[in-house]
């Protein structure tokens, strides 16, 4: 190969250039682009005078770069693109590339300028010979502004335009020529050299060098030999015909003629062309690179990733933009996702739930104190269209904004933010009511953010763990007593309390009814609230924090194609809840799992741990929320009512939901309660996981004040309320104005 040139030179004026450029454009009017009629229609004064009018300056934006996903380990999670690029210096290119391209296209390329006249009059010649354009004459410098042409026409998404810039007309070859001229005047050979091999197509999806060394061979371009090197410079002309996948034969017979011009031209040796055309074409070396989530190793995992790049700012100003800079920006994208929590948390659900069963199965988990998302498994792992298969792209961790479903009643693990709001209120620990098995709260009064509100129609609630009477809030927390939760909730207000459920994280999955909205709502400290796992992570996580507050974090860093560091979202770590209040809600959670209904869910190192449990009217749904000082998580298993046995109104559809439900894919007989499913199953094996090499610390000891103060017994909402205490009701039956469009009946285990 010539030595390579330095800047070009300036050239003095521009008028000189435009007679030499004109003279070739007449050539190229009368025979090159249009030999039967070109010569009756053009001269070259029309070429001279299109030049003198076209811009001076040629805009070359960066190219299009693919963007990856990395997990904490620096392996790739996914990969986004719009075409499969990865741009690379000339200095990561072979030079026998180098060569291979130089031979084939423009071998003349660091001895002209702009255009190859030699080059040019030859191809005129011989295409006025076959009176027909058989020869190409465009240098490699013509040949990329071409190329920047189609690619900015196809990132604008303007199909006329591509078909402008690829056309062989007049008009089009003036513009390529003028454009030309630009280039050299501002960029070395080198560097022309560089942007040619990047942008350059090289069939079956591999856009640039480095992608299709990738592509055809599994190797950098790099490290590239004579016969690769050969077989991807002759792909450039036509890299749809000669596509080595798709029809091998002639992708060698291409690269041979690409090998016997090397040889012509004395780049390589007879004896060199002799070996590399023994060389065949082995598609085992193929490398296919996919764009998207759906061959991700944990593709909703990776989805959650994407959603939250759509919505980072830095990224764009809308999310037309921000999807542009995913598929087009080159970014590196640096998650906190550790593969193998993910992987054993991915275990401990699938061990239980399989993606054919007509059940769903979540399980999150997050750091407190820094939002890290831990893991993300569902028992639907692969996303993709055949339900039949077990297949969606539902995320059933997140949100519907996100790309979650419609979110799942949650049960009496909601009953902690009623606890929270009461601790926050003054209310210690040793709040007693008379929590009798059956209250009728019909008529109730209760604070909403609205002013005083009364429980509208009928609504009785029952207790469904056997444990009634007078109690404080350790044991009613335990045993999970929905009439001692109920009391407390009306006596601290449903303003106070939903207020609490939404400072700490937790995001009603109901279009247009955030948790604000059930401030009118006794039923919400019952857990009514259609909600996301993720969310019930993060807030269970507050109190793990010390009443640290932190959004779900993903994204480590994001840098671009150049390295520069893109802001992304952190943790937004805001303390929503005073140190000595989320101290009293570790120690009565803590209590649930030493002396309650989550002791059997307690991890076996005896660390320290909180949780509480959650079941739903018709054990439709089991719940465990639970953390220790260093992870939080939620696991939740629901009936799935778009299939049988659960579809309501359907012949024969199962009415006791999950328990004594047997599971197809393994036989496993469910129990129906939050501890003995979706504790004991998938939060327990998970977090063991986990936790295995982690230090375990201690919760803080509440304050005094909070702890007891007093032993007084309220008289609770249900005092006056007494006429049908002795009715057993069989469930805590909530009138159908108690939330719009649910189903507001709750249970509490």
């Amino acid at each position: 190969m010539p030595a390579s040139s330095s800047r070009p030179r300036r050239r003095t004026t521009a008028a000189l250039v435009f007679v030499a450029v004109s003279a070739v454009a007449g050539l190229l009017a009368a025979g090159l682009v249009l030999p039967a009629v070109a010569a009756a229609t053009w001269a070259t004064s029309a070429a001279s005078d299109e030049l003198a009018t076209l811009p001076v300056a040629f805009d070359a934006p960066a190219q299009s770069q693919r963007s990856r996903v990395l997990d904490a380990d620096g392996d790739v999670l996914a990969t986004f693109y719009a075409e499969n690029r990865v741009y690379v210096g000339l200095d990561q290119i072979a030079p026998v590339m180098r060569e291979a391209i130089i031979s084939i296209e423009d071998h003349r390329f660091y001895e002209h300028g702009p255009i190859d006249p030699i080059g040019t009059l030859r191809a005129f010649l011989r295409n006025q010979a076959a009176d027909d354009v058989t020869q190409g004459g465009s240098s490699i410098t013509q040949q990329y502004v071409k190329m920047v042409q189609v690619e900015e026409a196809a990132k604008a998404g303007d199909a006329q335009a591509v078909e402008d810039a690829r056309a062989g007309t007049y008009s089009r070859k003036i513009k390529e020529l003028r454009y030309a001229i630009s280039v050299e005047q501002n960029l070395s050979k080198d560097e022309i050299l560089e942007r040619y091999l990047n942008i350059a197509y090289y069939g079956d999806g591999a856009y640039g060098v480095e992608a299709a060394a990738e592509h055809y061979f599994g190797t950098t371009a790099a490290e590239l030999t004579l016969a690769q090197a050969a077989l991807l410079a002759g792909l450039v002309q036509n890299p749809t015909a000669y596509n080595p996948v798709e029809n091998e034969a002639a992708g060698l017979q291409r690269r041979d003629v690409v090998l016997a011009r090397m040889a012509e031209l004395g780049t390589v040796s007879q004896a060199q062309v002799a070996k590399a055309e023994k060389t065949g074409f082995d598609e085992d070396d193929v490398v296919t690179t996919p764009s998207g989530c759906t061959t991700s190793a944990f593709p909703f995992l990776c989805d959650y990733v994407l959603k939250t790049l759509l919505q980072t700012p830095s990224l764009g100003a809308t999310p037309d933009e921000r999807e542009q800079a995913v598929l087009r920006g080159g970014l590196t994208i640096r998650t906190a996702l550790d593969p193998a929590t993910q992987r054993t948390t991915q275990e401990a659900v699938s061990a239980v739930v399989g993606p054919t069963d007509p059940l769903i199965s979540v399980m999150d988990m997050v750091e407190p104190g820094t939002g890290r998302v831990l893991a993300m498994a569902q028992s639907r792992p692969v996303m993709g269209a055949d339900a039949d298969a077990g297949e969606t792209y539902w995320n059933y961790s997140v949100p519907p904004s996100l790309g979650g479903a419609q979110g799942f009643q949650a049960g009496s693990t909601f009953k902690a933010f009623t606890a929270a709001a009461a601790l926050e209120d003054g209310l210690p620990l040793s709040t007693r009511y008379d929590a009798r098995r059956t209250i009728d709260f019909s008529g109730a009064s209760f604070a909403s953010c609205e002013g005083t509100r009364r429980v509208g129609g009928e609504w009785e609630v029952s207790n469904s763990t056997g444990t009634n009477g007078v109690m404080d809030m350790r044991l009613a927390a335990q045993r999970s007593v929905n009439t001692y939760f109920v009391q407390l909730a009306l006596d601290v207000g449903l303003c106070d309390v939903t207020r609490m459920a939404e400072k700490l994280g937790v995001q009603s999955s109901t279009p247009g009814a955030p948790v604000s909205s059930y401030d009118d709502k006794p039923s919400f400290t019952l857990g009514t609230v259609e909600v996301d796992p993720l969310s019930m992570a993060t807030a269970y996580a507050t109190f793990a924090s010390g009443g640290v507050h932190c959004d779900p974090v993903v994204l480590d860093s994001v840098t671009d194609a150049a390295g520069a560091p893109l802001a992304v979202p952190d943790g937004n770590c805001t303390r929503v809840l005073s140190e000595g209040v989320a101290d009293a809600m570790n120690s009565l959670l803590a209590g649930v799992m030493t002396q309650g209904t989550g002791a059997r869910v307690a991890t076996s190192d005896g660390r320290p741990q909180a949780g509480k449990t959650g079941t739903i009217d018709s054990n439709a749904a089991t719940w465990f929320v639970g953390y220790t000082p260093e992870a939080a998580g939620a696991a939740m298993i629901s009936v799935d009512n778009a299939r049988a046995p659960f579809v309501a109104g359907e012949a024969g559809s199962r009415r006791s939901g999950l328990k004594d439900y047997v599971v197809p894919s393994t036989g496993d007989r469910l129990e129906g309660s939050g501890s003995g499913d979706a504790g004991v199953r998938i939060w327990k094996p998970a977090m063991e996981a986990y936790l295995g090499d982690v230090p375990a610390t201690a919760f803080d000891a509440p304050p005094a004040a909070l702890v007891d103060g007093g032993g007084t017994t309220r008289p609770g909402a249900g005092s006056g309320f007494g006429n049908r205490w002795g009715q057993q009701a069989p469930g805590a039956q909530v009138p159908s104005q108690q939330g719009p469009g649910q189903d507001q009946r709750g249970r509490g285990r």
